[in-house]
């Protein structure tokens, strides 16, 4: 609960801070993103802040239930060392190379099932309002999860993109370097404040799912 609570504040802060200005989105988005935010127009902003939420939906709140549902309190607890683990060591870089990518490796393998139901719950949720963009967002997944660097995070990043109709991705600054990623989705580009307002609302409808389906498994199961 907890987290789900911290992950829309802080998104939420972010559309905020954007209509507020540039400089305040920036600063704002900087908090819950890993890349160089210092150039980043308000459409990058914004897509950055759904990017976030789509992932951490996955890695923080949908993965984790999963193994606290499977295994208990043990389940989620090794969950979140190795997902700690992943955010302090898991980086492609030379002072990590040599033992990070393990934890990387395991991270992934951890979030194979989580990152998918969570974009499987993006698109559910979507239905109950608009069929029409769940079949895009399922649609979506199918053609451009698979373009994404991560082996899960494409998931529910594709998911959101075509629910939303928009683009998810591209181009992007780490560490000083151009990182030339592809797009995913086939909507429109130039997002603002209101599109990542949209995704929370998309956000919320999937917890809500979420505690439905939750709530049935535990009646009937």
């Amino acid at each position: 609960l907890l987290a789900q609570k911290e992950l829309k504040r802080y998104v939420r802060r972010v559309a905020d801070a954007l209509d507020i200005g540039l400089i305040d989105g920036r600063s704002a988005v900087s908090h819950i993103v890993g890349r160089d935010t210092s150039n980043l127009t308000a459409s990058d902003v914004s897509r950055a802040a759904i990017e976030s939420l789509a992932e951490n939906t996955s890695d923080g709140i949908i993965a984790p239930a999963f193994w606290l549902a499977v295994f208990g309190l043990p389940g989620i607890a090794v969950y979140k060392v190795i997902n700690t683990a992943d955010s302090m060591i898991g980086y492609k870089s030379p002072k990590y190379r040599t033992f990070g990518w393990a934890a990387a490796r395991i991270d992934d393998l951890v979030n194979l099932i989580g990152a998918r139901l969570t974009g499987l719950l993006f698109v559910g949720a979507a239905s109950l309002t608009n069929p029409f963009a769940s079949a895009r967002g399922l649609a979506t997944i199918w053609h451009d999860a698979k373009k994404h660097a991560s082996p899960n995070a494409g998931w529910p990043e594709a998911a959101v993109a075509g629910v939303l109709d928009i683009r998810l991705g591209g181009p992007r600054i780490y560490n000083g370097r151009l990182v030339d990623l592809p797009w995913m989705g086939d909507g429109r580009k130039e997002l603002d404040a209101n599109d990542i307002r949209k995704a929370l609302k998309l956000y919320d409808q999937t917890l809500i799912l979420t505690m439905i389906i939750v709530f049935f498994c535990w009646l009937f199961v």
